[in-house]
């Protein structure tokens, strides 16, 4: 087995170990990046001064989001702060986070605060995975926003995921026309999509202790250039 892939095994024990059936967003990333998934840049912080010295490697603009097992909805308790542009706003930001848990979620163990890259605006994919009893593994592939929530335009397939079954599931959707370009947008970046779907694919097989992945936003940017995942959710089997 690769380091890599020893390296998530490792994640997904330790989660178990706590009791968690959740992985915090920092290792959802580290373990996604381990299987070649374009994520954010990022890392976690205890401090302020760790946040800015993660924030000048990242890059500005960054994302601050709280990082804690006990609390599901970050935003609901003050724990998300966007498009954050020199150290000054990144410390107030981070003093910030910490009084409004303090007082929302008192009793939240608070393991850090990530400090992310802010992934630019584009067009929002999803891609999701869950384990179906009957079938294994199923991937999922919709536009997001509206069209998954309201339209439930999605597309599914059981795994393995093959580069075809890939450029089927981009097709088979009804906004399909929007990934070629549409009304003057100009065309996604197609293949970095299909790559995400096979990789996920291959994640879910390889790694069986995993429930299910939700990558919702991916921003997809032009052809060419690309494609990011903005957040993930990854859910495993409790101890």
């Amino acid at each position: 087995m690769s380091a890599g892939k020893e390296k998530v095994k490792e994640i997904i024990k330790n989660a178990k170990n706590e009791g968690r059936s959740k992985l915090l967003e920092h290792e959802a990333y580290e373990v996604l990046s381990n299987y070649g998934l374009p994520v954010p840049k990022a890392g976690l912080a205890k401090s302020s001064e760790e946040a800015v010295r993660i924030a000048d490697s990242v890059g500005y603009p960054v994302v601050l989001k709280i990082v804690s097992p006990d609390i599901v909805h970050k935003s609901d308790v003050g724990g998300v702060k966007v498009g954050l542009k020199s150290k000054e706003e990144v410390v107030k930001a981070f003093n910030e986070i910490m009084d409004n848990v303090a007082k929302r979620a008192p009793n939240a163990r608070v393991t850090g605060i990530l400090v992310q890259e802010m992934v630019p605006e584009a067009l929002e994919v999803i891609v999701g995975t869950t384990r179906d009893p009957t079938f294994g593994p199923v991937v999922l592939f919709g536009l997001g926003g509206i069209f998954v929530e309201v339209l439930k335009d999605v597309s599914f397939r059981i795994t393995p995921v093959t580069k075809y079954d890939a450029e089927m599931m981009l097709s088979e959707i009804k906004a399909a026309k929007i990934l070629e370009g549409y009304r003057g947008m100009p065309p996604r970046d197609r293949e970095a999509l299909i790559d995400i779907i096979i990789k996920i694919s291959k994640f879910m097989e390889e790694q069986e202790d995993v429930t299910d992945v939700d990558l919702n936003p991916i921003m997809v940017f032009e052809k060419g250039k690309g494609a990011k995942i903005a957040d993930a959710r990854i859910l495993i089997k409790p101890s």
